[in-house]
């Protein structure tokens, strides 16, 4: 086994989240101001997954306030406490930053039928 993957496979979560690209997630991070720690929630769409073993990361894209507003995540980071996914997207591509420039109805992505 490689030298990296031994010192970080203590690092990697046993139970991650199963969502993919185009999914509504909602993401539980974990902010620290001062010596006070709280949890706060960042809700959109994942358009983009990559990386793998601890450095895999996924971005998350929503629209505040009239502006379009992305963050990456660490999958495995001790910040992240919980993915949780809040509607299914139907997608053909692998990323989606298109939606980049898109606003309104067209930056919707299709729900996916079960």
């Amino acid at each position: 086994m490689d030298a990296i993957k031994l010192m970080t496979q203590n690092c990697i979560k046993e139970q991650t989240p199963d969502f993919s690209i185009g999914d509504t997630v909602r993401v539980a991070v974990k902010i620290r101001e001062g010596e006070k720690e709280r949890i706060q929630a960042f809700e959109g769409t994942v358009i983009a997954k990559r990386g793998s073993g601890v450095a895999e990361t996924f971005t998350v894209r929503r629209l505040s306030y009239g502006v379009g507003v992305e963050r990456v995540f660490p999958l495995h980071s001790p910040n992240v406490t919980d993915v949780k996914v809040i509607r299914k997207g139907k997608v053909r591509r692998a990323k989606l930053y298109y939606l980049r420039g898109r606003v309104g109805k067209s930056a919707k992505v299709k729900e996916a039928l079960k």
